[in-house]
């Protein structure tokens, strides 16, 4: 959510900032707006996406050496041209901030600010940033000064972009609890919150760590961590180079990044489990140099998530309590956080968020360790997140990029990996014999492939799609292990076709839910012909008995006929621990074409962020 890109340069950067905030619509927003030096600071803002902003910003003749822009997603105050960013302040010293996050005692500083003589024109929390440099300047006449001195007041999340009109020669950006990064380039110097924002200017980044101030101008940097000391100590930080390809962020022949992406999952779990491909056996070691030592001592697993991520935890506990013979508890990282569990030193931590930012998840982690949970683990798809670098073990999911705000890819390579956690811990637990384990890896190889076969029902969702987007209302059913699937999907077709889902398992049918079901409430079954399918075919004849519309998703040998007011799609033969991840598939191409169907915005749901970096 929300998104930042500055630059300064000795060119106009405007069409910079225009283009690193298109390649950030994905993470979801509801305004758009940059500040440029132009004789002064230039603003423009606007309620519409960034295509309107680059039509004002032709209109007035943006241009500058230095500048910084944003797409906002809100939180404080109502999308609004007032609301939007950058925000002003224009007493004594013109300063102008963008920001990320949510500061969380904005009340407290807006109060004494409003004392000293400082006018707000707007609802939300960043304007407060704006008006507490303006006025640590009286103190200062130095910028980066002041911006040390005002965040060490800020209570909360932030990542903020900071200029001033006195001189226009640098940008001030500093991070603490959102995602913030520095480009370094031939003819200038960047800031952004996404990697992918500068691709078209330099590959060269610096990761800003929490606590990170930094200070940028057109030939050189400078950063000081003010995490435990007000005016900070220089630091040093590692130049990266992203690997990161326009391809890869670019739609190709697709009509949307959702589309693309669902596409992408043969190769990107193919991807994840390369090192796996090539092994005749399952080392620890593919989490860490560390991890053969902690999951040896490993008796309980907790996984901690939001969201699609938190599903997949969910079939991470049937299979870790099934195949390792480990208790497993999976928790909604917002609630977790705000309760007194119990903590058992004998405990591996996983925390799992595709952007590896997600705020939630990081706050829950945290407040694990505080507990005294000792060992963490972290699945990501991005190598440099906070994530990443705050766990004790790690693996990355190498899905790519994934741009659509509805996940898809991110979900089934989280699957991949934690199926082969679950592997690697039941072999250290001696619950895997050497057969199980190679036929395993086969079946682990065998993925990709299996993910293609699924992908050919396609032709015959969107048959279903075009009855189905008439429906304000569906249920999504499952057993066991395949009940998280049940709520992933029930959950895509609510964020994209804003259909309203709710996901059952299937037992539960008598408990309530039964209620509501007539010709009007389609039903989407998961049919896998496993140990359940006996007591998932007596649910489906409760639904059909009472006149529901039944759309069961049921692999090659369930026996389950077609008939009036029942449709049936069929995937391959039972793929035993791997089944979720293929059933998968067809949920994820059914809420897509029933998006369609609706024409809705598949990519942007409204109300919606891709990367959740607020509480």
């Amino acid at each position: 959510m929300c998104g930042i890109v500055g630059a300064i340069a000795n060119v106009n950067i405007v069409p910079v900032l225009l283009e690193g905030l298109l390649r950030l619509e994905y993470r979801g927003y509801d305004s758009a707006g940059l500040v440029v030096t132009n004789h002064g600071l230039q603003r423009l803002r606007t309620t519409g996406r960034v295509t309107e902003l680059s039509k004002l910003a032709a209109q007035q003749e943006a241009w500058g050496f230095a500048g910084i822009a944003h797409t906002r997603w809100a939180t404080h105050g109502e999308p609004s041209e007032r609301n939007a960013h950058p925000h002003l302040s224009e007493v004594e010293s013109r300063v102008a901030v963008v920001h990320n996050g949510i500061i969380e005692n904005h009340e407290e500083i807006r109060a004494h600010l409003k004392n000293q003589g400082f006018k707000f024109s707007s609802d939300t929390d960043t304007e407060v940033i704006a008006h507490l440099i303006a006025f640590k300047l009286r103190q200062t006449a130095d910028l980066f000064k002041a911006v040390c001195l005002s965040i060490a007041e800020l209570q909360g999340a932030y990542a903020i972009a900071v200029m001033e009109e006195a001189h226009p020669e640098r940008i001030v950006a500093a991070r603490n609890g959102a995602p913030l990064l520095i480009g370094l380039g031939k003819d200038g110097n960047y800031v952004a919150s996404d990697s992918s924002a500068l691709l078209q200017a330099t590959r060269d980044i610096i990761y800003l760590e929490e606590g990170d101030v930094a200070e940028l101008n057109s030939d050189g940097y400078r950063i000081v961590n003010c995490l435990h000391n007000q005016l900070g100590e220089v630091v040093e930080r590692i130049v990266h180079e992203s690997h990161l390809s326009n391809e890869a962020i670019e739609l190709g022949p697709y009509a949307h990044f959702m589309q693309k992406e669902i596409f992408e999952q043969p190769s990107a779990v193919a991807n994840t489990l390369e090192m796996v491909f090539n092994a005749r056996s399952i080392s620890p070691n593919l989490f860490g140099s560390e991890a053969e030592k902690i999951f040896s001592k490993t008796k309980h697993i907790l996984i901690l998530a939001c969201g699609t991520s938190y599903h997949a935890g969910l079939v991470a506990r049937y299979w870790m309590e099934t195949v390792a013979g480990l208790p497993c508890n999976v928790e909604i990282a917002s609630e977790y956080r705000y309760r007194d569990p119990i903590a058992d030193p004998d405990t591996l931590v996983v925390g799992i968020s595709q952007s590896g930012e997600t705020a939630d998840t990081l706050a829950a982690l945290s407040y694990a360790r505080k507990l005294g949970h000792q060992y963490s683990l972290a699945i990501c798809n991005v190598p440099e997140s906070a994530l990443i670098r705050q766990t004790d073990l790690r693996f990355l999911t190498r899905a790519g990029p994934e741009i659509g705000v509805a996940s898809t890819k991110a979900f089934t390579t989280q699957l991949a990996s934690l199926l082969l956690l679950t592997v690697t811990l039941a072999k250290m637990r001696h619950q895997l014999s050497s057969e199980s384990e190679h036929q395993m890896i086969a079946a682990l190889r065998h993925l990709p492939a299996a993910l293609q076969n699924a992908l050919q029902v396609e032709s015959q969702v969107k048959t279903w799609a075009k009855g189905f987007a008439k429906k304000h209302h569906a249920l999504f059913l499952g057993r066991g292990v395949h009940y998280p699937i049940a709520m992933e999907g029930a959950l895509k077709l609510k964020e994209i076709s804003y259909i309203h889902a709710e996901a059952y398992a299937a037992g539960e049918l008598k408990h309530g839910p039964l209620a509501l079901v007539d010709s009007e409430m389609p039903v989407v079954a998961i049919a896998p012909n496993d140990q359940l399918l006996g007591k998932l075919k007596s649910n489906l004849q409760e639904v059909h008995a009472r006149g529901g519309e039944l759309y069961v998703f049921a692999d090659a040998d369930s026996q389950i006929t077609p008939s009036e007011h029942l449709h049936v799609i069929r995937l391959a033969e039972h793929a035993g621990l791997l089944s979720p991840i293929l059933h998968t598939i067809p949920l994820q191409l059914l809420a897509y074409h029933v998006a369609l169907e609706r024409g809705t915005d598949v990519d942007k749901p409204r109300n919606l962020a891709k990367a959740v970096t607020v509480e």
